[in-house]
């Protein structure tokens, strides 16, 4: 009988624990395939990764990992096709990105991070799934990418890590402390947002709340590592809380001419523009290959 998906924190397994193994870790249904990175399922959602050196895409520095998905390897472990999301492993993580259900991170020595351990495998804590993209990797084909942020409460143990900040040119500002953080330059959204008079550009609709009208700046090129994308009016859309979520998520998209692609139903013929609001095109071209349009 197949052990159970648990997801979470595990009983008498805290922060920090060592396993000398991957055998080590599937009786308590910590981590279940042996051979797998991801544990989970398009259904359920995945409950916990292993960062063990598979694949040279990864990024970790502690507070955020960029994890590459699985799939399209020969049985040589040579990358020959590009990734899919229909893959078993990288559909759970979907699942539990779009749940905001945690995930149990794991770090083997072979895993190319100074928070890896010398030998055996260490428990690095719950993160949650933050984005997910595609895009070419190092072997030349296209790969599933999930931006993953630290989700416990020892932030003690992830140490500073050295950084050069960078005003005017950094995609963001940055304040820099034991955890780095982007701060979101809220004045620009809000003059996106007036200049739409807070309606949705993709349906029209202003939401109507006690304190006034209501709507989201959106990035088209997501803030943060990997997309460095800018806080800036030429990378932001003025959305419903709606269609926001489905333009991060990749369930439409927007050509170079403003017409909308997808497989949404009674999605308008293009999104509306304001001739003072100059887009730039590069960013909708990011948006369509990261998501596969």
């Amino acid at each position: 009988m197949p052990r159970p998906i648990v997801f979470g924190e595990i009983e008498n397994f805290i922060e920090g624990c060592f396993f000398d193994n991957r055998k080590e870790m599937m009786p308590s249904s910590f981590h279940r395939n042996h051979g797998q990175g991801i544990d989970g399922n398009g259904s359920e959602g995945a409950s916990a990764i292993v960062l063990s050196g598979g694949y040279e895409d990864d990024d970790d520095d502690g507070e955020c990992i960029i994890y590459t998905g699985a799939g399209g390897r020969d049985k040589n472990g040579t990358q020959v096709k590009d990734q899919s999301w229909e893959t078993v492993g990288n559909a759970g993580l979907l699942k539990s990105m779009d749940l905001g259900v945690p995930i149990r991170v794991i770090r083997g020595s072979q895993h190319a991070s100074e928070f890896s351990p010398d030998s055996g495998y260490r428990y690095g804590g719950l993160y949650r799934i933050e984005s997910a993209w595609k895009q070419v990797g190092q072997s030349g084909f296209k790969m599933c990418r999930f931006r993953l942020f630290y989700a416990g409460d020892n932030y003690d143990t992830l140490e500073t890590q050295g950084s050069v900040l960078k005003p005017n040119t950094a995609p963001s500002r940055r304040k820099e402390g034991t955890v780095l953080r982007i701060i979101r330059d809220t004045k620009i959204s809000r003059d996106i947002k007036k200049l739409y008079s807070y309606e949705c550009q993709v349906c029209g609709v202003a939401i109507k709340t006690k304190s006034g009208l209501y709507a989201e700046g959106a990035h088209i090129k997501p803030l943060g590592r990997p997309h460095n994308g800018y806080d800036s009016s030429d990378n932001m859309l003025c959305l419903c809380p709606n269609h926001h979520v489905m333009f991060d998520k990749g369930s439409f998209s927007i050509e170079d001419d403003f017409s909308l692609i997808g497989g949404l139903p009674d999605l308008p013929g293009s999104i509306r523009m304001n001739p003072e609001h100059e887009v730039d095109i590069s960013n909708l071209k990011y948006h369509r290959t990261s998501h596969g349009y």
